[in-house]
C-alpha cells in the first residue's frame, strides 16, 4: 500500500524564506519612477483605445512618453555611476 503525502513546496510555498531580498526591494525602489512612468504613459494610451485621440489626448502621450524617457535616462545614469565590486572598470 503506498501512502499518499503532500509535496512541501507546495504546502509551504510562501514560506519567509522566499520573500523578497533587501537587494531586490531596493533595486524595485530605485526603478520605482520608472514604473510609474510606464503606467502613466500606459493610462494615457488606454484612454484613446475606444475612441479617436483629441489633441488633449496627443500632448498627454507625448508628455507621458518624454517622462519615461527621462526616468529611464536617469535611471541608467544612477546605475553607470555605482561602482562594481572587483575594482572592474
Amino acid at each position: 500500500m503506498s501512502h499518499i503525502v503532500t509535496v512541501q513546496d507546495a504546502v509551504t510555498a510562501f514560506a519567509d524564506f522566499m520573500e523578497p531580498t533587501d537587494a531586490e526591494l531596493d533595486a524595485i525602489e530605485q526603478e520605482m519612477p520608472v514604473i510609474l512612468a510606464d503606467v502613466d504613459l500606459l493610462d494615457a494610451q488606454i484612454i484613446t483605445l475606444d475612441r479617436v485621440p483629441t489633441e488633449l489626448d496627443a500632448r498627454r502621450i507625448r508628455r507621458a512618453r518624454r517622462r519615461v524617457l527621462a526616468e529611464r535616462a536617469a535611471l541608467a545614469n544612477r546605475a553607470a555611476g555605482v561602482s562594481l565590486p572587483g575594482g572592474a572598470a
